[in-house]
């Protein structure tokens, strides 16, 4: 992987743009220990959980399903995430993902997208190469 660009600034603004995407191209992708945080914390069974919130991707990796009007559906009216203590890697390490953080177009281009990117205090290397390592779990 790339060094990460050298110099990073984010802070979330809670909008929820980043929890939402399209339903045909996009889902949360969810390890099983993380789903059974969440069907836990549910009171769900595991099989019900799956049914209702998880599809499963040509490479066989595993994902919360967005809704069809491409929101998380774990994205309430208030643009909280309402599983947010327990959210899956994908959420925690977002928007410090290899492939925004080792291109600056990739990074520019998702600016667009998330109102933090660029704004807030400068993230140092170590918290960046922190956060690239869950995403890699």
């Amino acid at each position: 992987m790339t060094e990460p660009i050298p110099e990073f600034r984010f802070h979330c603004t809670g909008c929820g743009r980043c929890c939402t995407g399209d339903p045909a191209r996009h889902y949360v992708e969810v390890s099983r220990a993380e789903q059974k945080r969440i069907y836990t914390r549910l009171g769900l069974s595991p099989g019900t959980f799956r049914r209702r919130y998880l599809e499963t991707a040509a490479d066989d990796s595993e994902g919360i399903r967005l809704l069809e009007n491409g929101r998380c559906p774990f994205l309430n009216e208030r643009e909280q995430c309402d599983i947010y203590d327990i959210r899956p890697n994908q959420c925690l390490t977002y928007p410090f993902w290899p492939d925004l953080v080792a291109s600056p177009a990739q990074w520019a281009l998702e600016k667009q997208r998330c109102e933090g990117i660029d704004h807030g205090p400068v993230v140092s290397p170590e918290e960046i190469r922190s956060r690239l390592a869950l995403a890699a779990k």
